[in-house]
């Protein structure tokens, strides 16, 4: 086999060793604090981490403290699987229950959906 078809042949692991066999080491990640060319050391939290507060009606499935958007979605997720309102046959759509219907509008929704109807309810 000539010497550039074994080259392509090489795992992609091994063609990161450099000519004295060693591999190549990969650079520090940048910290965001210096991504963003703050020097405090305190980065601002994004979208999904800044707090919120939610409405009466997603209070009643959420809990009343402010939470970050990331943490409504994992508790919605977790009410609609412990109450398995997922739709059997198509998993992408939530059937609304009692207390998901003031929230959604609907008695049906997507998973795609449901991101919208959380902002309306997110101060």
């Amino acid at each position: 086999m000539p010497a550039k078809s074994a080259a392509k042949a090489e795992p992609a692991k091994a063609a990161a060793k450099k000519a004295d066999g060693k591999t190549a080491e990969k650079a520090p990640a940048k910290s965001a604090a210096k991504a963003d060319g703050k020097t405090d050391g305190k980065a601002k939290p994004n979208a999904l981490q800044t707090p919120l507060k939610p409405s009466a009606e997603l209070a009643a499935v959420v809990g009343a403290g402010t939470l970050s958007r990331g943490e409504v979605v994992s508790k919605m997720w977790e009410y609609i699987k412990s109450n398995e309102l997922q739709n059997p046959e198509n998993k992408r759509e939530i059937i609304a229950d009692d207390k998901l219907r003031p929230i959604f509008g609907k008695d049906k929704v997507t998973m795609f959906e449901m991101n919208k109807h959380l902002a309306a309810h997110l101060r």
